[in-house]
């Protein structure tokens, strides 16, 4: 989750425009609107959505991995945890 205050209204703002394109494919599909502008509409979607997962990503990395770890274990557990991120995001 972004921590500074500028990065959390950036987030919620492209989660609202996602929603914006989300209402818009509901009204288009409402509307029997043609396969083709549907379609462009849902990789639209899907591209805002990659976006939105790459900033937050982002922002846990420099959290994660700004400071100094306390110990090795600790480090290795945040690896961990990245990898099965990184891992979720990608299937």
């Amino acid at each position: 989750m972004p921590h500074s205050v500028l990065e959390k209204k950036r987030v919620l703002a492209r989660v609202r425009r996602i929603r914006g394109q989300c209402d818009a494919l509901v009204r288009a599909l409402d509307a029997d609107t043609d396969c083709a502008p549907v379609l462009q509409q849902i990789a639209a979607i899907r591209g805002a959505v990659n976006g939105l997962m790459s900033e937050v990503m982002q922002a846990h990395i420099r959290e994660e991995f700004g400071p100094a770890t306390a110990s090795k274990a600790q480090r290795a557990q945040r690896v961990t945890e990245l990898a099965e991120l990184v891992r979720s995001y990608l299937k």
